[in-house]
């Protein structure tokens, strides 16, 4: 297997092919309106043929190597779509303890400003104190509340280490490119930097400067990583029929199980290299779709982990889920289950066989119990852990995230949402210009 696969004989007996292709006329529509950029939100489709329009690697990668021969430690500061889409990629495609076996070739990578912990960040200051340290800070703003905290403590700490000329060399920005106080910061201090295309929203980010340069500072191969989106792109672009688009048939299958009351997606994986991955979906598919009191809440699990904490309530509970499995087809290595000569672990049956073969069987057994469970599930395999399998993925959930929010009648590429918070929390601190009855 090359490519993605999606399995959905698990969804027929709650969602029919009749019911899907029912939908097609408005999906062949909604393509029609993202390829020539006139949905809502068009001003936010920059991410759409972003991977064949992507050419000049060469600066930052260029970058990346000058960033892991000064640093020890590199440090990604960012919140959502800043950080979450590297995060996925470096946990996915490197060592599970890259920074326990990083050398000079590859620092250890840190996140910082996706939070507001005293905890946290005094930790991170702490590991890194006498390490040689290179820092990206990623915000379209840079006004951000979490990155905006963490990039004063970080900044300074380089500046108290290697003087305010020292740390303009280890500091990079990524941003908008001609206004905000970051871009401003940026050039003022003659920081490096990328820009944030201005019709790329944040959760639709991971494929410029946002992610590529923490994923390239990691020793992930960005080129590969962008053939693979590039590939999916080409694939999704030809044609609207869900019988050879598998991205706009998971958008369909999504929206013919809400419409029966299947309010909840739970997205299951079996490999924890998937771990942020999946956490970048939940941002991607939330904040695409949840407004105007529409949308699929989206969760996440890791088994079989979880199927001992959360598998009775998944197995028995309230019935307004859907489960869709995200599979590796390969794991980059194999272990077999050893022969012992006393069997009191009972497991000498399962000798010889690899970890991935077990492993194959509890993800089956699962689908089986979930579906006699009445839980419709669909399985989604990822060819393995490779940056082009995974630039596949993310593009996938790209296009059907954004056809899945337009099947909805709601705009995938705005979050008025999000600023609910942020008003009361101003208020509450009393930040300029948000005192209470100022707005």
């Amino acid at each position: 297997m090359d490519s993605l696969d999606l399995n959905f004989d698990n969804i027929l007996p709650f969602v029919s092919e009749q019911d899907m292709q029912a939908l097609q006329g408005r999906i062949d529509s909604l393509h029609e309106s993202l390829e020539k950029g006139l949905g809502e939100g068009s001003d936010y489709l920059g991410w759409l043929h972003l991977p064949s329009q992507t050419t000049a690697l060469a600066s930052i990668q260029k970058c990346a190597d000058r960033i892991k021969d000064q640093c020890e430690a590199f440090i990604s500061i960012g919140i959502g779509g800043s950080y979450l889409g590297a995060r996925a990629a470096i946990t996915f495609s490197r060592n599970f303890f890259h920074n326990q076996l990083a050398t000079p070739k590859f620092p250890q990578i840190y996140f910082a400003g996706q939070n507001i912990s005293s905890d946290y960040l005094a930790d991170l200051l702490e590991v890194i104190a006498d390490k040689e340290v290179c820092i990206n800070v990623i915000s379209k703003s840079g006004t951000t509340t979490e990155p905006a905290i963490a990039f004063r403590f970080l900044k300074q700490a380089l500046e108290n280490k290697y003087g305010r000329s020292g740390a303009q060399k280890r500091i990079t920005v990524t941003t908008d490119q001609s206004r905000g106080a970051l871009r401003e910061l940026a050039d003022a201090e003659g920081y490096q930097s990328f820009v944030i295309p201005g019709n790329v929203g944040g959760r639709y980010s991971v494929l410029t400067p946002v992610g590529l340069l923490p994923i390239a500072v990691a020793g992930v191969d960005i080129e590969a990583l962008l053939a693979g989106a590039r590939n999916w792109e080409e694939r999704s672009s030809k044609t609207s029929k869900i019988e050879n688009n598998i991205a706009y048939r998971y958008a369909a299958i999504r929206n013919r199980l809400y419409s029966k009351g299947k309010v909840i997606e739970v997205m299951a994986s079996f490999h924890p290299a998937l771990k942020y991955v999946l956490a970048w979906w939940q941002q991607l598919a939330g904040e695409s779709e949840g407004k105007n009191g529409q949308g699929i809440f989206p969760a996440s699990v890791e088994y079989t982990t979880d199927l001992h904490s959360l598998g009775q309530w998944v197995q028995e509970g309230n019935r307004i889920i859907f489960e869709t499995f995200l599979l590796i087809g390969k794991s980059d290595r194999s272990l077999a289950v050893p022969r012992l000569d006393q069997d009191a672990d009972g497991l000498n049956y399962l000798a010889g066989k690899s970890l991935d073969f077990v492993n194959d069987k509890a993800y089956h057994g699962t689908a089986q119990a979930h579906l006699k469970g009445e839980v419709p599930n669909m399985t989604l395999t990822v060819p393995d852990r490779s940056p082009h399998s995974l630039g596949q993925l993310f593009y996938f959930f790209e296009r059907a995230i954004a056809l899945s929010g337009y099947l909805m009648g709601v705009n995938p590429f705005d979050q008025p949402g999000v600023e609910f918070y942020k008003k009361n929390m101003f208020e509450l601190l009393n930040k300029p210009g948000y005192e209470k009855g100022s707005l």
